[in-house]
């Protein structure tokens, strides 16, 4: 959840220890444990009350289209190129697009000013 491993866990515990000290940290525990109890059951009740609202359909929805984790950049890459090219796919035509010369900056003119971008 919080990507914490075992020895971090374990040297936030004793900042723990350290900092509210040995007589406050069971008040401290019991108020975090309150927390989160209270955080599991508003995420409860908001999925409950979006289950209500959206109706059966949310019971159809394919959640696992939705993974943001499926579009991982790699994946996406190594897919493609994996998989044969399709025989119907032609290729696109190159268009010969007429490249625009750049101007040159005069200095008698005044600079381009655009006063709604600053």
């Amino acid at each position: 959840m919080f990507d914490i491993n075992g020895w971090e866990l374990l040297l936030l515990g004793l900042l723990a220890i350290l900092i509210l000290g040995p007589e406050r940290l069971p008040e401290y525990a019991a108020k975090f444990g309150k927390f989160v109890r209270q955080a599991r059951s508003m995420a409860d009740r908001a999925k409950q009350q979006l289950k209500d609202e959206m109706g059966p359909e949310f019971s159809d929805v394919d959640w696992r289209a939705y993974d943001p984790r499926q579009y991982d950049p790699r994946k996406i890459v190594r897919d493609a190129l994996a998989s044969p090219p399709d025989e119907d796919d032609e290729p696109s035509p190159v268009v010969d697009k007429p490249v625009s010369t750049p101007r040159a900056h005069d200095p008698s003119l005044p600079t381009p000013w655009d006063s709604e971008a600053t």
